[in-house]
């Protein structure tokens, strides 16, 4: 049953200010709390609901609705998925592969949730660590990918790549990918990666750039521990989760990168599929 609604949005967009104010009055007609971040609750005043900070929506909502484009859904998934709220994201942004429902179906997604006849799809997260020293300094979960790329010089440097504890090799590369089935429509397919359906138990390894052509993606266990070490000179290295969380590195540095313990429970609506979503995001089939 659901009680409490969060709602949090890509803000300064002027459908934010459209769309907000009913959606609220409809989920409170239909005996719904409704909890806004403050950043959508800035943009529209007064708002007959509840504010709090964004990363403390997830933690008392039992539904998050999420307005935006799918940069606004990877952050929010970072928030909501250790607490297992399912996210229905909404659309108001451009592509969206992961915010596919577009503003003219909310209301009867809507419907579909809170008459129980709507579905969830579950989907793997990365847990990646940055190792110093022999000690873990920093974790991060993220919900597309995990890229270990250079700053600003384009020289290729070495990244070497263990699996399991076994040496796969060692690419020399403007950087590496290592994508979840989630984010292999992203950076990875951009990068040459092949596209993996979302229930399929695996993770993408994608090179950018490899100065050897046979060096190609490869596909593996999500039940793998995936390892790297790199050597790159006296360029600055980066660790880059979901394009948004950005960490320095240092000479030494190890990166260690596994399936998260919780997923993302993503809303979908009941009559459409992956594959519909596909051939509409990649227009398949249109000349």
């Amino acid at each position: 049953m659901i009680k409490t609604v969060g709602i949090i949005s890509r803000p300064r967009r002027e459908d934010v200010a459209l769309v907000v104010p009913p959606l609220v009055n409809w989920l409170q007609a239909h005996g719904a709390d409704v909890v806004c971040d403050s950043e959508t609750s800035d943009c529209i005043q007064p708002l007959a609901a509840q504010t709090r900070k964004r990363e403390d929506i997830p933690g008392s909502t039992d539904l998050l609705i999420v307005l935006g484009g799918d940069g606004t859904l990877l952050s929010a998934a970072r928030l909501a998925a250790e607490r297992k709220v399912p996210i229905l994201a909404v659309n108001l942004g451009g592509l969206g592969f992961l915010t596919t429902v577009p503003q003219d179906e909310i209301y009867s997604i809507l419907e579909e949730l809170f008459s129980g006849l709507h579905r969830v799809s579950e989907r793997v997260m990365l847990d990646a660590e940055i190792v110093r020293a022999g000690t873990v300094i920093r974790r991060q979960i993220a919900l597309n990918d995990a890229v270990l790329n250079k700053a600003a010089l384009a020289r290729i440097m070495d990244l070497e790549l263990r699996v399991d504890g076994e040496y796969v090799t060692t690419y020399k590369s403007d950087g590496l990918i290592i994508s979840t089935p989630t984010g292999s429509t992203a950076y990875s397919l951009a990068a040459g990666g092949p596209i993996v359906y979302p229930s399929v138990e695996a993770f993408v390894v994608a090179p950018i750039c490899p100065h050897t052509l046979t060096n190609r993606p490869i596909v593996i266990p999500d039940s793998a521990t995936i390892e790297i070490d790199f050597k790159a000179e006296d360029d600055a290295v980066f660790l880059t989760l979901d394009g948004q969380i950005g960490i320095e590195l240092v000479r030494g540095d190890h990166i260690r990168v596994r399936k998260a313990m919780n997923k993302l429970m993503l809303v979908r609506p009941a009559k459409k599929t992956y594959y519909q979503i596909l051939r509409s995001k990649l227009k398949w089939g249109e000349r």
